[in-house]
């Protein structure tokens, strides 16, 4: 489900070759298909059409304003962290009835600032957080709602640092707590308790933990007291894409899967995606700039990072990495494989390794699968600027993010 292809050896996104946008914008570059993001976001919603769920566009993937614009547009609400999400969305004029404020770590301000825009719901994630909400709602003079993000404890089966719901990790509140709250909601004069919320991980590629997320879910409801406030049942995200050979389920099966529970269960469904439809409809275009050799080892040096783009070196995680032109130069061929490496002064510094790749100095490389955590998590690490971002529709490019100047790196700073 991705409008990059390739046509007669050579990579195009949707009508454009990748090739003519890294001369034209330069590189490292961020390429975007407009077509890939929304026909992800309506497969899913056409996946899950029978129970209408509120589907919250997870910021943090990529918060690029226009990618964010296209979706609401589109008829999605989005899912926030931090003040600086809240402040996007309001740039684009996304209904603050379609905001879900998520983070374990909400400061006082930002509640401050969330509650009296009128978002639709915070997801609470302990005791002292909903305290902190009710103090501030009655200042304000404001009833909110929240969801408890409850921490089922189940195993997600990826990566350990994007798995969310198990006991030890940072996230949610234990049935026990949750139970608690809920069993005493007449404390809170503000606040009104109307959901559970639960994210369980990161690129998950099968229905299995959701599934018995969501049975540990309706055994929790089940034995809570009846007369609650609770409307709302928001499943969060982490849905797995195609990085290398993963076979993830698709929306249409992940709704197959779980559409059953979710109508046992009664409630009103909330989605949060990211990595689904953003992931695939981005690519990171680099150069190459040098083919190294040293003692066994070959190296293509090209000029992205691991600034620009972090996810190789924090999560070992694997991307598919292909010339923009695959009409290889006989002369360069060999049988060393060589790893990807970039100019940061760090030895994680890699965006692949042991690639069969052969490629002349100059010639363009994709890294493929960098629609998400792509930007969103890149860095000026080494004074390096961060890259521009391209969004393509059909024949026409969009360059929706400038790549920063010398200037834009210190014109926070002052010298004493």
């Amino acid at each position: 489900m991705d409008y990059f292809k390739f046509k007669n050896n050579i990579l195009y996104c949707e009508g454009i070759q990748v090739k003519k946008l890294a001369k034209k914008y330069g590189t490292p570059l961020f390429v975007y298909s407009q077509k890939t993001i929304l026909e992800h976001f309506f497969k899913l919603s056409e996946a899950f059409s029978q129970i209408k769920p509120l589907i919250c566009y997870s910021v943090k993937a990529n918060s690029n304003l226009s990618i964010l614009k296209l979706l609401v547009r589109a008829g999605a609400g989005l899912d926030i962290v931090s003040g600086g999400e809240l402040y996007r969305a309001k740039q684009i004029n996304c209904p603050f009835e379609k905001i879900v404020y998520a983070s374990v770590g909400k400061t006082e301000e930002e509640i401050k600032k969330a509650v009296r825009e009128g978002i639709f719901m915070f997801n609470v994630e302990s005791r002292s957080e909903l305290e902190r909400i009710e103090k501030i709602a009655k200042k304000i003079g404001k009833r909110v709602q929240v969801s408890l993000r409850l921490n089922p404890d189940v195993e997600s089966k990826t990566h350990k640092y994007i798995t969310t719901g198990r006991k030890e990790t940072k996230f949610g509140v234990d049935k026990k707590t949750a139970k608690e709250i809920i069993s005493n909601t007449k404390r809170y004069k503000n606040v009104i308790i109307a959901g559970i919320h639960l994210h369980i991980g990161s690129q998950i590629t099968e229905s299995s933990p959701f599934v018995s997320a969501l049975l540990k879910t309706k055994k929790f409801l089940d034995g809570i007291p009846k007369n609650n406030d609770l409307q709302f049942l928001n499943i969060g995200g982490g849905l797995g894409i195609v990085y290398n050979q993963e076979k993830p389920q698709t929306a249409k099966m992940f709704a197959k899967n779980i559409v059953p529970l979710l109508k046992a269960i009664g409630l009103k469904i909330i989605l949060e995606p990211g990595r689904f439809i953003a992931g695939n409809a981005g690519i990171l275009v680099t150069k190459v700039l040098y083919n190294k050799e040293s003692y066994d080892k070959r190296f293509i040096v090209v000029d992205a990072a691991m600034n620009d783009f972090i996810r190789p070196s924090l999560y070992d995680a694997y991307h598919k990495i292909m010339p923009l032109d695959k009409r290889t130069n006989k002369s360069l061929r060999t049988k060393k494989l060589a790893d990807i490496v970039g100019p940061v002064c760090e030895s994680g510094d890699f965006l692949g390794k042991k690639r069969k790749i052969t490629i002349s100095e100059g010639g363009y490389l994709a890294v493929f699968g960098a629609g998400a955590y792509g930007v969103s998590m890149s860095s000026n690490y080494n004074s390096r600027r961060r890259a521009p971002e391209v969004l393509v529709k059909g024949k026409r490019s969009y360059q929706i993010r400038k790549r920063e100047s010398y200037q834009d790196l210190i014109k926070q700073e002052r010298v004493i």
